[in-house]
């Protein structure tokens, strides 16, 4: 059995991050051995998908940035329109893979780290309180690896028990217009003249990055994804019908679902005082908006700092119990449809000031904040809402 001092399972957002920040040693202290393990070519290793996040300033990974803008703007079903710079912040697009190609061209060569490529069977722990990582390589050769740490972004084999599940479900295009047909300045973050479902809501999102291309994607909250035959009509209405966008070329597309739910993801693996799970298996995705990104970075920073203090490395909650909470009410309200979403949202953009709404978002406000957030939402139904959720109990996956 090889030994590592940290095992990371898997290379996406939450292991490439994690694995960026290790300590990389220096005078008197070497760096840990690290074995950064990722799946073969197949159908375990996750499609290419775009990730967005706000950040004010320059950031660690600007190298990788597609794409950035100041306005952010939502548009209501009857055409609505709340336009909101959020200066000094700005919004950023990375493609995974230029995510990728630029962490892994900054691991070469990192000391006590070698990647692995492999397809992880087991985790568990052992009596001496390490861990043993098993499984096997493209080619059929044993992995078996004991490590004083392992993290584990893997998703949980069933969701979390909860008492409102949904799903943020989407298909993307990216396009090239014939003609200068979109703001290169704007993001349209909602636009809620889509095609809205029976259950749950939906929204076009553009993300443009030229006068002639952009991500155009169709996104919905519900129970449910769409087959892709029903992702492509909808698209093919929004870009045509509603954006009006003429003659197009599709040159790429992505699509992806993003658990929305109340339910509590462990951060320790089965109980294990030294298995953690990682990014959106650790509850990194924040469930009322699908944003993953930033949290992942703020997870990972911790743990490394944890790591270089010589404490338990324990991922902490990526988001406040108080964000949480709300985000469990505002679930329930829009599970029961007792809020109208696009409504709700589009008053929160046109009544909260931009710089507090994305503290908001990221759980950094503080309780008078949530407070004068709160009664921009509608009141009683929320009120309702909150009063009932401690009465529900979760419910396991079906």
């Amino acid at each position: 059995m090889a030994e590592a001092d940290i095992v990371i399972v898997g290379a996406g957002a939450a292991g490439l991050s994690l694995a960026h920040r290790l300590p990389s040693g220096g005078p008197g202290r070497p760096a840990p051995a690290v074995a950064l393990i990722e799946p073969p070519e197949g159908p375990l290793r996750p499609p290419a998908r775009t990730w967005c996040f706000w950040e004010t300033g320059p950031g660690r990974f600007d190298a990788a940035v597609t794409a950035s803008w100041q306005w952010l703007r939502l548009r209501g079903r009857n055409g609505a329109v709340v336009l909101r710079s959020i200066a000094p912040a700005r919004y950023k697009m990375i493609r995974s893979d230029d995510f990728e190609a630029l962490l892994h061209r900054e691991l070469e060569g990192r000391p006590g780290l070698e990647r692995v490529t492999a397809t992880v069977s087991s985790v568990s722990a052992l009596p001496d309180g390490t861990a043993r990582v098993r499984g096997a390589g493209p080619a059929g050769a044993p992995l078996d690896l004991r490590a004083d740490w392992v993290f584990d972004s893997r998703p949980p084999d069933r969701p979390p028990a909860a008492r409102t599940r949904l799903l943020q479900h989407f298909r993307g295009w990216f396009v090239r217009a014939a003609r200068p047909v979109f703001e290169p300045g704007v993001v349209d973050l909602m636009d809620f003249r889509t095609r809205q479902p029976e259950h749950g809501l939906s929204f076009g999102y553009v993300l443009p990055t030229g006068r002639r291309t952009a991500l155009v994607e169709y996104t919905g909250f519900g129970p449910a994804p769409l087959t892709r035959e029903a992702y492509e009509r909808e698209l093919s209405e929004y870009t045509g019908r509603v954006l009006g966008l003429g003659a197009m070329e599709v040159l790429s597309a992505e699509q992806g679902v993003i658990p929305m739910t109340d339910g509590v993801f462990e951060r320790r693996a089965g109980g294990a005082g030294c298995v953690f799970r990682i990014g959106t298996a650790g509850g990194a995705t924040r469930p009322s908006t699908g944003y993953t990104f930033a949290a992942v970075q703020r997870q990972s920073e911790a743990v490394a700092r944890a790591l270089r203090a010589g404490r338990c490395p324990e991922p902490p909650a990526p988001h406040p119990l108080r964000a949480r909470l709300m985000d469990a009410v505002l679930l329930r309200a829009l599970d029961t449809g007792r809020v109208d979403g696009p409504e709700l949202f589009l008053r929160l953009f046109d009544r909260v000031p931009a710089e507090r709404l994305l503290r908001f978002l990221d759980g950094r406000t503080r309780l008078r904040e949530d407070l004068a957030v709160g009664v921009r939402t509608p009141v009683l139904p929320m009120l309702r809402t909150a009063a009932e959720l401690p009465w529900l109990r979760p419910r396991p996956a079906v």
